[in-house]
């Protein structure tokens, strides 16, 4: 399996500069267990702190400190660790947002036989984010982040751009979001330029309140577009038992080996505990995501 990792890492950091194709592919990897359980939407979904890796806009919403930590054992020896962390400054709201994604024993061979050598892959990025109400329910949000990559003896860095924008209450629990990820640059690695994965995205999500059993529905759907690739459909719905135990199930079409997300979450005061599992295809072994928040 070894080889197809080294296959995936080359095609995606090297190869993948030219022919208009993109690389830095850890870009795509979703923040929080609940976001990836309901489809990896995001754009609407993320509810917290997480929404500075999908929709900055959305953090207009939410001006208490938080600190989010996820793990994402992605496949095979795919790992990504994430941090994000909430604060407000002259009534404004910030999230500052870091990743770190390796790709973990990668044998170098120059001949058959004997890998006579191994390395690591690693991806990095931290972020800063911020989002603000400029109209009745109308939010608008921008994120930076600075990238770094490194293969071997090969290193580049660059900045990102996402932007975004969120409006609630079209009708009363329903919601609208969209934004637009990863404008920008890197400098060389070896010969070229990676390009970015620039993401498109755009949601809606609707809350339905079961009051007599002290819980709720929640639905969201929405569209993805990568710049040079296919575009997918996210589904996810959840639901949330007495505000405390949430059965999270999602949908994601268009990816070769993934479809279904499944996850479970709880809440017990300012803390959260959340779980997705997505399976995967050919070999590839499964996501399995966690992440704990705790609410100042």
């Amino acid at each position: 399996m070894k080889k197809y990792i080294l296959l995936f890492l080359i095609s995606t950091s090297l190869f993948a500069q030219s022919a208009g194709e993109t690389g830095l592919s850890f870009l795509k990897i979703g923040f929080g267990a609940r976001n990836i359980a309901l489809g990896d939407i995001g754009v609407v979904s993320a509810n917290d702190v997480t929404a500075l890796n999908y929709n900055p806009a959305l953090l207009s919403n939410y001006k208490t400190q938080q600190i989010s930590l996820s793990h994402n054992k992605w496949m095979q020896d795919v790992r990504s660790e994430l941090l994000g962390a909430s604060f407000s400054m002259f009534n404004i709201p910030f999230a500052v947002g870091i990743n770190t994604t390796q790709i973990s024993n990668i044998e170098i061979r120059t001949r058959p036989g004997i890998a006579q050598s191994t390395f690591n892959a690693n991806y990095f990025f931290v972020s800063l984010s911020t989002g603000f109400e400029i109209a009745d329910n109308l939010s608008v949000g921008a994120t930076v982040k600075y990238l770094s990559e490194n293969l071997l003896t090969d290193q580049a860095n660059g900045t990102g751009f996402d932007f975004g924008l969120y409006y609630k209450n079209v009708i009363p629990n329903l919601n609208f979001g969209a934004s637009i990820r990863n404008l920008g640059s890197m400098n060389a690695l070896r010969n070229q330029e990676t390009q970015l994965p620039v993401d498109l995205r755009i949601g809606a999500d609707y809350i339905y309140e079961l009051s007599k059993l002290n819980s709720s529905l929640y639905f969201a759907g929405g569209f993805q577009k990568y710049k040079s690739s296919d575009s997918h459909l996210n589904f996810g719905t959840e639901f949330l038992y007495k505000h405390q135990f949430a059965f999270r199930i999602g949908y994601m079409s268009g990816y070769d080996s993934k479809s279904i997300t499944t996850g479970i979450g709880l809440k017990l005061n300012h803390f959260n505990f959340d779980y997705s599992f997505t399976p995967q295809k050919y070999e590839l072994g499964s996501s399995n995501i966690i992440s704990i928040m705790f609410t100042f």
